[in-house]
């Protein structure tokens, strides 16, 4: 676990919950780096670390994929999931306004608003996945059951084959 000063609010939000997890930190400088880098960084299987993407769809609606960090978001299977005609990244700017986090420290925990979210269908044969604390250099592990706890998901098949 963190320290209580080096905690952000994902962790408050699961620590609150009373939802056991593992905490991960990196250094960084400059740009954020690409969750391959993270895993790297942190001596992870890229197959466990996933990143949290937020879209928005034809009708207008943001949803929440969380997805591999080696992989690529299918945009097809993804508008397909949310119940949309299509579906596309939204625009940089429009991301810490809209979820309060920043490129590269995007959570699926702890968002302004409880956007529809999505996890990859691979996350279901992983005892834990790691993803972003909130915060760029911090990264936390958990299960998907008890992601479940936290914030409401569906699993799909997400990722270009």
């Amino acid at each position: 676990m963190a320290a209580k000063d080096d905690k952000t609010n994902v962790m408050r939000i699961l620590d609150q919950k009373r939802i056991a997890y593992r905490h991960y930190a990196y250094e960084w400088e400059n740009e954020a780096p690409s969750g391959t880098e993270v895993a790297e960084m942190l001596g992870l299987d890229p197959g466990r670390v996933y990143k949290t993407l937020v879209t928005i769809g034809k009708s207008g609606g943001h949803y929440v994929f969380v997805i591999p960090v080696a992989a690529e978001l299918d945009l097809k299977r993804a508008a397909e999931a949310a119940g949309e005609k299509n579906v596309e990244m939204i625009r940089l700017k429009e991301l810490l306004p809209l979820t309060g986090y920043v490129h590269g420290g995007c959570s699926p925990i702890g968002m302004k608003k409880a956007f529809p979210t999505f996890l990859d269908r691979s996350a279901e044969a992983n005892p834990a996945i790691v993803f972003s604390a909130g915060k760029i250099g911090r990264q936390v592990e958990l299960a998907p059951a008890d992601l479940a706890k936290v914030i409401r998901f569906s699993f799909a098949n997400l990722t270009k084959e």
